[in-house]
């Protein structure tokens, strides 16, 4: 593992290979956690039941980016909206399509690149990604852009990531992830590779102010960014999340935005 420079191409075969041989363990690991039927934004376990993030769904039609295996999108099915699912990865659809058979509750399943959404324009009324697509692109501003095109005039852009923040320390969910080893500004990606140094796997770093200039670029205007507190009572470990760092500092970060009405 390292941190260094790739292409956009190198960027989507790895996410891509990555998450189609992951996704079983992917699912096996966090698919509980995540449910078949449930919108959770992040680890910290804040759901969109309670935080309401995206208003009032009723009647909207909505496209979930990076959906895995769709929890979110068949919730949303439940709440009254009108919904498209896409990922990049066939894996993953696969496991959407299998839970969607065990909890009886179907949505369209597309898989495409985030950046180059196969819809209309004007198409949605809402687009959200709960830790999808964002994370794992070199040109998150394409994604920015393309979302603005597929929304309607007045529709949202909500979406979560690892909080910047977290991008200093290690990913150790214990006392060694205490430690700020990075710099902050240090905009290379975490890439894992193999033996003949091709990424098999790319994650990418965004500081807040990035994040915000790309929203304002695509043509957003951002209403809210929320920060998850660890919630009392929640000890559950995953990956670098943990009850220790979560007390400390954040690792969530969502993005609420609105395309501008008219």
């Amino acid at each position: 593992m390292t941190r260094r420079t790739v292409t956009d191409a190198e960027s989507r075969l790895a996410s891509r290979a990555w998450w189609d041989h992951d996704a079983d363990d992917y699912q096996a690991e966090h698919g509980l956690f995540l449910g078949d039927v449930d919108f959770v934004w992040c680890p910290e376990g804040l759901r969109e039941s309670d935080a309401r993030l995206l208003g009032d769904v009723r009647g909207r039609r909505v496209l979930e980016l990076g959906c895995g295996a769709a929890a979110v999108a068949r919730w949303l099915v439940g709440q009254g909206a009108d919904v498209v699912a896409t990922d990049l990865s066939a894996g993953m659809l696969r496991h959407a399509a299998t839970a969607a058979d065990r909890s009886g509750v179907r949505v369209p399943l597309v898989q495409s690149d985030a950046m180059a959404l196969p819809f209309r324009d004007a198409s949605f009324d809402i687009v959200c990604t709960a830790f999808g697509a964002v994370p794992f692109v070199a040109d998150s501003e394409a994604v920015m852009r393309e979302v603005h095109r597929v929304l309607r005039p007045g529709g949202r852009w909500a979406f979560s990531v690892t909080h910047p923040m977290r991008w200093i320390f290690l990913d150790d969910p214990g006392e060694g992830g205490l430690t700020a080893v990075h710099s902050y500004f240090d905009r290379r990606p975490y890439v894992e590779q193999d033996g003949a140094g091709v990424p098999t796997y790319v994650e990418q770093h965004r500081t807040v102010g990035d994040r915000i200039r790309e929203l304002v670029a695509a043509g957003f205007v951002v209403r809210d960014l929320v920060e998850p507190e660890w919630p009392a009572g929640h000890e559950g470990v995953w990956g670098q999340w943990s009850p220790l760092r979560g007390r400390l500092f954040p690792g969530t970060a969502i993005f609420v935005s609105d395309k501008p009405a008219a």
